[in-house]
This record gives structure tokens, C-alpha cells and sequence, in this order.
């Protein structure tokens, strides 16, 4: 079985930022559909995209739903871009292992193949 970390960095601003979020998530399901362990990470600007997911109306809600029992965010940096409410209210746990992050490490550490978007 394999073990996959997928991370999504990208912010929302961008055209190019919105194209890594859905092939951050399309790969994140394809490791769910094939049954392998999955992790996906919202870090960085990256935590920015749950609020705008959980909108029914986006055009990527139905995918996003499809692996957010897989999803955690970063607590840091939830905060820091000031979206920390919108993930507790969306149920997407918040990690704080290393200095208030999410550690990458300790994913390595534990055989996940850490996926950036």
C-alpha cells in the first residue's frame, strides 16, 4: 500500500493557483479511490481555499468533498491568513506538531510521499 501526503500550497488569487489546488485534489482522490493512505494538508496560503470549498456554489465543492475526510490544515497558518474559524467551522482538523505547523518531517518520517500543489 502507499503512503500519500499531498500538500496544497497555492493560494487563491491566480488562475494558475486554483489549476494546483484541483490537481492537488484530483491526485488526492485518485490515491483515495485506489484505497492507498492518504493525507491531504492545507498549509500556507494553501488554507485559504477551505473556506471558499465548503461554498456549495464553487465549481470544485463536489470534488473537495470527495477527499476532506482526508483533509487537515495547518494551525499556524490557518491563523496567519486568518481563516483559523472557517476550518474549525468546516470541521477540518488542525495540526500543530512542529512550532504551530504541521510537520513534514514527521510524514517523511512515516513513509508518506509528501506531494506539493
Amino acid at each position: 500500500m502507499v503512503k500519500a501526503a499531498v500538500v496544497i500550497l497555492a493560494g487563491i488569487e491566480t488562475g494558475s493557483d486554483l489549476g494546483r489546488l484541483v490537481n492537488g485534489l484530483e491526485t488526492a482522490k485518485e490515491f483515495a479511490d485506489a484505497g492507498d493512505e492518504l493525507e491531504l494538508v492545507f498549509d500556507g496560503a494553501g488554507t485559504r481555499w477551505i473556506p471558499e470549498l465548503e461554498n456549495e456554489d464553487h465549481d470544485f465543492h463536489g470534488l473537495y468533498t470527495t477527499v476532506k475526510e482526508y483533509a487537515s490544515a495547518c494551525n499556524f497558518c490557518a491563523n496567519a491568513f486568518g481563516v483559523a474559524d472557517e476550518v474549525e467551522t468546516a470541521c477540518v482538523l488542525t495540526v500543530d506538531e512542529y512550532d504551530g505547523h504541521r510537520s513534514i518531517s514527521s510524514l517523511v518520517r512515516d513513509g508518506y510521499e509528501v506531494l506539493t500543489f
